[in-house]
């Protein structure tokens, strides 16, 4: 049943499959193990348990959103980087269930520290400076438009604002509006 040429790259990879396939509490070592045609042990060379699969994934998502995050926000600054920002988070929460539900989970030290981390916060920041705020102020509006996308998006992925006029993309475009004027008059 081993399967030569595991990686923690494709340890990792068949994880995600499963959190976007199945959710991201399916994940498990034995689970992962099952996809790949191995004895759960067999991955013990790659990953040291769970938590470190978990924590990979974490971090794999945030790589994931990164990028979409820099070339949606590129070049762009207020309501246009505003828009992109919100609508990278949307297309990843679309296409990445698994891994969108590992963002909206604590991130273990290691995923705190990490570069992955780092690059989302600065883009977000990034987004946050062409309204003029940083450091508290910059802080608070962050977890403001994060609380504002997360909550948007768990609605929708839970099918309950789907149910009248007018359309979800209506509600999603006046949200951005809205926290494009809060943010242009932050205190």
């Amino acid at each position: 049943m081993a399967r030569a040429g595991l990686t923690p790259d494709i340890v990792e990879e068949a994880a995600a499959a499963i959190a976007d396939r199945d959710g991201y509490d399916a994940v498990s070592v034995s689970a992962v193990a099952r996809s790949l045609g191995v004895q759960p042990a067999s991955l013990y060379g790659h990953v040291s348990g769970k938590a470190a699969l978990l924590g990979r994934l974490h971090r794999r998502a945030l790589d994931e959103l990164g990028a979409l995050v820099a070339d949606a926000t590129v070049g762009a600054s207020c309501r246009d980087a505003l828009s992109g920002y919100f609508d990278a988070h949307r297309t990843f929460a679309a296409s990445r269930p698994g891994l969108w539900e590992a963002l909206q989970r604590s991130a273990d030290p290691e995923t705190v520290a990490s570069a992955s981390a780092d690059r989302v916060s600065r883009l977000t920041l990034a987004v946050l400076r062409g309204y003029g705020l940083s450091g508290a102020a910059a802080v608070h509006a962050a977890r403001l438009v994060g609380a504002t996308i997360s909550g948007f998006i768990s609605l929708e992925a839970a099918g309950s604002i789907r149910h009248r006029e007018p359309q979800t993309i209506d509600s999603w475009e006046a949200a951005i509006d809205a926290l494009d004027r809060a943010l242009r008059t932050w205190p």
